[in-house]
């Protein structure tokens, strides 16, 4: 295992930041992602239904939620940035990752006081308002495919490989913690292959 993974794997604090092999931060940025992403749509439905008002008042509120569910994700996220070693592609790609949600935060910390205080009864979402929420989501999408790089190609977070092995052992193929997981048997594989 490369200098400075191991720790990457490891939760700075497990009650805040999730037991090893469970981190809370990926569960907890569904919440803006999902918020976000429908209050766009929700913007873009509001030109064409017979209640636009329903719709650009529940973009607005997906909004507040996304943004409340986005800090409290990136204070997770602080944690897990803690543990990867400064200097490396991992730790660059992380800052990038926080640097955009954090300008994300406010773009929409600001479309929605934008949206709050200019809000008139019955009508659809502004185009302008539209177009800020579309840029951010385009945002959002980057800042996803970093996110994705840093757990699926960097390993941050995810348990190390001897860990994830133990869930294809099979009853027959025994391991000892820490040790290599031996080879399954010639006989073994064919069988598994037919299964």
């Amino acid at each position: 295992m490369a200098t400075g993974m191991r720790p990457a794997k490891r939760p700075l604090s497990s009650m805040l930041a999730g037991p090893y092999g469970h981190p809370f931060h990926p569960m907890l940025v569904t919440v803006p992602i999902g918020a976000w992403v429908i209050s766009l749509g929700f913007d873009v439905a509001s030109h064409w239904s017979s209640r636009p008002s329903f719709l650009a008042r529940g973009s607005e509120w997906l909004i507040a939620v996304g943004v409340i569910g986005a800090i409290v994700a990136g204070l997770i996220g602080l944690l897990d940035l803690a543990v990867i070693p400064q200097g490396t592609p991992a730790f660059r790609t992380a800052c990038t990752h926080m640097y955009i949600n954090v300008t994300l935060i406010v773009a929409y910390g600001a479309d929605f006081a934008w949206r709050f205080r200019t809000y008139s009864r019955g009508a659809p979402v502004n185009d302008m308002m539209i177009a800020l929420s579309a840029a951010c989501v385009a945002a959002l999408a980057v800042s996803g495919y970093l996110g994705g790089k840093l757990a699926y190609r960097y390993g941050i977070r995810v348990a190390a490989e001897t860990t994830q092995a133990e869930g294809y052992l099979t009853a027959d193929v025994r391991s000892v913690p820490g040790e290599p997981v031996p080879r399954p048997r010639r006989g073994h594989r064919a069988q598994n292959r037919r299964a």
